[in-house]
């Protein structure tokens, strides 16, 4: 066995969101000496995309290394939300070892059952890490006990049950084996990656290497991350790229060879089998697909991905506002960029849809669409959105079969009893409730999908904020019959112009609005709900008429309820099958598909004659 194996490991950080991975993986850069003593750092520096620093979650696959007493330690830090899982199936290929972080309070959650499912399977033997061990309300014997059972029930074996277990604080910087005893840093945390971890599992043969994730860079074009299998690969070495059916995608040459040596890319002269790098200098190659020397016939196993459970339609944005707020807003332009997006991310499909101007994305969630549309909505995009749509697949006789979610909702007593009627509703069946700390009670369902949509902020008004809910793709089972959508009917505005505080005012009794005084509105779009069940045109430009007795200033006197804050995930659960959410980079608004009354009066004939 070579030296440089022997000194290297390959892990993979994997939790729950919010469970403290990215913090972690931090404090390792800081303690393996990485960053010099004066350096600047970000709080959470493995978050690089925006997205990813506003809202404090992970969601692309990020490599690191670290150097410690002579050994290089790859670390994978991977997403942990259930909607981005297509990064976390493939990651675990690349690595010999993970660390499973699992918060003392909350213990393992639906995420952390998804990913440690997936690398028993692949035969990982486990380091578990009980993390955030200074909260109050830690409870480390039964968190410790609730992971041995979620490993026994996943089929773990008896090698993989026997883990050994860390105690810390990655936000304090330190971890020991006994959780008494507080040490002043990570060293029993690197020890034990050394001494449990397996060197590279590695192949004899020409060089071959599976991608496993894609990125894109302005100056070298396509970069594709994985782990050499065997051989080795230089700069300007002659490679071929296999499809995992074998076809031949393309020949070349590779035009750098990158390493991870802290948070950098750097170049390299020569890797070999069992390093993690990055290759450049393809430009059709794909993840999964299998780089090779050109003597290679077959390509490597790549990991099949779990299906695609939820679409939305992404159309041209045609509204009477249209092209004033964004600068990317033709058919060509959003399908290049969807297109683009399909490219890096396995676990979204892309297709044109039945109209020329629309096109159907398909996802893992409601969160990685809404992740999509934000970031292309940042990036200058106009898009209309139409409702999510579940994915329905058919069964051997012919029936037709739904997506399941096992769903986990953390409540407070008193407010249980609404959780469990709410769920009822979306055809959720109960499988187990049981207390979860002082005053909390832990709910547990199987629910369709489509019963979910939406549901996450309903759920919060119904439980003032206190609920917490993690969900996870189950199986496909029988469709569970029709499910009761929006209950109210919607304010839709007659004609374009700006919204008039007096109009605003006026209207307050027929229900809340969605709008500011001199907001721009047009005929068809949204501007408020309805307090009954059916829709209503409302006129918002009426001002207050004059007389000689009034002056205009007085119409700035009323006082209006603050309108609601319609936030896009909010807007994309919200709409009905005949509305969509109108996306510009300023602006989210809410709008009929039919602008004009007489074509929606048509269009609501059709649906109830067919």
């Amino acid at each position: 066995m070579t030296t440089h194996l022997e000194k290297m490991r390959n892990i993979a950080i994997i939790a729950h969101v919010d469970h403290g991975k990215t913090t972690l993986v931090d404090e390792l850069l800081k303690q393996s000496g990485t960053f010099r003593a004066n350096e600047k750092t970000a709080e959470r520096m493995m978050d690089s995309n925006d997205l990813e620093k506003e809202r404090g979650i992970t969601i692309l696959a990020k490599t690191t290394s670290v150097e410690w007493n002579g050994y290089r330690i790859n670390i994978v830090d991977t997403p942990g939300h259930a909607d981005f899982g297509g990064e976390v199936e493939r990651i675990l290929d690349m690595v010999d070892g993970v660390i499973v972080l699992v918060d003392s309070a909350e213990g393992p959650m639906p995420q952390t059952k998804f990913v440690v499912s997936k690398a028993l399977k692949l035969g990982l033997r486990p380091i578990v890490a009980i993390n955030k061990i200074d909260k109050a309300e830690r409870r480390v014997d039964e968190v410790l006990n609730e992971v041995f059972d979620l490993f026994a029930n996943l089929d773990a074996t008896d090698e993989q049950l026997d883990f050994p277990v860390l105690y810390g604080s990655g936000k304090m910087g330190w971890m020991s084996t006994q959780y008494e005893e507080v040490r002043p840093n990570m060293d029993e945390l690197f020890q034990l990656v050394v001494d449990h971890v397996p060197t590279p599992k590695v192949a004899e043969g020409p060089f071959r290497f599976l991608a496993t994730t894609i990125s894109a860079d302005p100056f070298l074009g396509r970069i594709l991350t994985g782990r050499i299998l065997s051989g080795s690969i230089k700069p300007n070495q002659s490679i071929k790229v296999l499809a995992r059916d074998g076809q031949l995608v393309e020949q070349g040459r590779i035009s750098k060879v990158l390493a991870f040596r802290g948070l950098e890319r750097v170049p390299v002269d020569e890797a070999s089998a069992g390093d993690i790098v990055s290759l450049a200098g393809m430009t059709k190659a794909n993840v999964a697909d299998t780089f090779c020397d050109p003597s290679v016939t077959e390509p490597l196993a790549a990991q099949p991905i779990d299906p695609p459970t939820i679409s939305m339609t992404f159309r041209v944005n045609d509204s009477p506002l249209a092209g004033t707020e964004g600068t990317k807003v033709t058919s060509r332009l959003i399908w290049d960029r969807l297109l683009k997006e399909a490219e890096g991310n396995v676990a979204l499909k892309v297709d044109r849809a039945t109209d020329a101007e629309a096109f159907t994305v398909s996802g893992r969630g409601e969160l990685q669409l809404s992740v999509l549309i934000e970031t292309m909505r940042r990036e200058g995009f106009e898009l209309g959105v139409a409702r999510p749509q579940v994915l329905m697949q058919e069964g051997p006789n012919g029936e037709k079969l739904e997506p399941i979610e096992e769903v986990i909702i953390d409540v407070d007593d008193d407010h249980s009893g609404i959780v469990v009627q709410k769920m009822n509703e979306r055809k959720a069946e109960m499988l187990d409730m049981r207390p979860s700390g002082v005053g909390r009670t832990r709910l547990v369902f199987h629910a369709p999908t489509r019963g979910l949509i939406g549901y996450q902020g309903e759920l919060l008004s119904d439980t003032r904020g206190t609920a917490i809910m993690n969900r996870i793709f189950h199986e496909y089972l029988p469709h569970k019959g029709k499910i009761q959508g929006r209950h109210t009917g919607v304010l839709i505005a007659m004609e374009q112009g700006e919204a008039v505080a007096f109009a605003l005012w006026n209207l307050e009794d027929r229900g809340p609005m969605m709008i500011h005084p001199g907001d721009k509105v047009y005929g068809g779009m949204i501007v408020g709900e309805h307090n009954r069940d059916n829709d209503l045109e409302v006129n918002v430009l009426k001002g207050k008429k004059l007389t000689n007795m009034r002056a205009s200033g007085t119409d700035e006197a009323v006082r209006l309820t603050p309108p609601l804050m319609m936030t896009l995930e909010k807007s994309l659960a919200y709409i009905a099958d005949d509305e969509l959410v109108e996306v510009t980079p300023k602006n989210i608004r809410l709008r009929k598909i039919w602008l004009d009354p007489n074509d929606r009066k048509r269009r609501s004939k059709q649906t109830a004659d067919a």
